[in-house]
């Protein structure tokens, strides 16, 4: 059975043909995760097939990400401390003219859908799936810069109450797997006050939050956040390189850390009252930055408690594995083309969207996979014919009996996208691999043609004799 069978094994359309188109959608798009729908589907039967599927009123987002997301639970339940991101992406559609129901982005003229999902990994990486995801369009009211009054506003009228519906989300869900550990990480945009209520009102949930600061909010002693942290001892220091970016060039950082429990005083909001909340405050800061640089810094309130540098150093890392969400969203832009769509309506965009965030799951996981347990069989992903195929195009021999290691296949697959494995090359990105793994099809699809040819010749042979 191949991977998608399996990851779609328990959707439920209503329809046993709509449960088999979603396999067979998933297959093909995996295939060719490039391509338009199109590209990826062989003929004009089975592009109108798809088609068809996506504008079915029966198949949601919710419905095409349902199973996945138990599978996700499957393997969240394997592991005792899983990180939930969370973020948010614009997905651009200006040039989409024809598409109904897209709403304004950053300003009128941008138009398009915006994406907030959970994506769920393991502190060393590796991503488990989605857990959900939120799209939603804006109103043609929208503007940008209209800001003024939205300190008025309920918490529940304003987009930021996405953060928070995500947080409710994933402790409701929490009880799916009672022996793991679940964390809520999002950055600065998250900083709202009543996610911290929302989190104290659940104490004893399997959710904890750890988020970094935006606000210097004021402190029940007095002061504020910064100003209290700063009173700390510090309780050590961790090192790394920070890679070039951005005509920076690269450096070795020293942050020292600092931690404290705080309470915050609960600002003002015209429509209710307020409570006190007690956060972990965690304030990792460069030691000595180069002339003229700003000092690398990251302020992170948690609901953890946090006594011992190892403690505090921990949740540091926990908290930069947040860029793996970014990853993704690079995944499913620049290796699924998902703003490349040409469906006419956002209630069709949602479900293709929705199954290109598995095949965009499924690449980072095979990414960070083959860094992580290197020596695993390959055939834990990747099945015979594939892994076979793959073999014989790269080293043009024979395959062997037992399946290569999952990193040499990773490599192999890599190298179909560009990965030349030099020494100082580390281990292939998203971008190689996803180039990669659309060949695997081809070859797969080439050596069984070949096979049923010699097959064939075989037969005739045998029937002459």
């Amino acid at each position: 059975m191949s991977w998608p069978q399996e990851e779609m094994g328990s959707a439920d359309f209503g329809d046993k043909r709509l449960n088999r188109r979603a396999h067979l959608a998933l297959d093909q798009l995996w295939g060719k995760p490039t391509l338009s729908i199109p590209g990826a589907c062989k003929g004009w039967a089975e592009t109108m097939a798809a088609y068809r599927f996506f504008d079915n009123e029966k198949v949601t987002q919710e419905k095409v990400l349902l199973p996945h997301v138990k599978a996700t639970w499957d393997r969240i339940r394997q592991h005792p401390v899983v990180l939930c991101l969370e973020d948010t992406t614009e997905v651009d559609y200006s040039t989409k003219k024809e598409t109904k129901g897209l709403g304004p982005l950053t300003y009128q003229a941008r138009q398009g859908l915006l994406l907030h999902p959970t994506l769920a990994v393991t502190p060393d990486r590796v991503p488990l799936g989605c857990l959900n995801a939120h799209f939603w369009a804006r109103g043609p009211e929208f503007r940008g810069e209209e800001r003024a009054q939205l300190w008025k506003m309920n918490i529940e009228e304003k987009e930021s109450f996405r953060w928070i519906e995500g947080y409710r989300r994933l402790s409701d869900g929490a009880s799916q797997a009672p022996r793991t550990q679940l964390i809520y990480i999002a950055d600065r945009e998250s900083d709202i006050y009543e996610l911290f209520v929302e989190a104290q009102a659940r104490q004893g949930a399997k959710a904890h939050l750890l988020i970094r600061a935006l606000h210097d909010r004021k402190v029940l002693e007095g002061g504020k956040l910064w100003q209290e942290v700063e009173k700390a001892p510090v309780l050590g220091e961790v090192e790394f390189d920070v890679p070039k970016s951005d005509g920076e060039p690269s450096r070795h950082i020293v942050q020292t850390l600092q931690a404290a429990r705080l309470k915050l005083k609960a600002p003002y909001r015209p429509d209710k009252k307020m409570p006190d909340v007690d956060v972990t405050v965690i304030l990792a800061r460069e030691k000595n930055p180069p002339a003229g640089t700003d000092p690398a810094e990251w302020m992170l309130l948690g609901t953890m408690p946090v006594e011992t540098f190892e403690e505090a150093a921990e949740k540091l890392q926990w908290y930069l594995c947040r860029w793996q969400i970014e990853i993704f969203f690079r995944i499913l832009k620049s290796g699924c083309q998902i703003q490349k769509l040409q469906l006419e309506h956002v209630d069709r965009l949602k479900p293709a969207i929705a199954l290109y965030m598995i095949i965009a799951w499924r690449v980072l996981h095979l990414t960070m996979l083959g860094r992580k347990c290197p020596n695993l069989p390959c055939d834990v992903i990747f099945d015979a014919q594939e892994w076979k195929a793959v073999y014989m195009v790269t080293r043009h021999e024979e395959p062997p009996k037992q399946p290569p290691a999952l990193n040499e296949m990773i490599e192999m697959v890599a190298s179909f996208g560009g990965f030349l494995n030099r020494k100082g090359d580390g281990f292939p990105g998203p971008k190689t691999l996803w180039i990669g793994l659309q060949r695997i099809r081809d070859f797969t699809i080439a050596l069984n043609a070949a096979a049923e040819v010699q097959s064939s010749r075989q037969k005739k042979r045998n029937k002459k004799l």
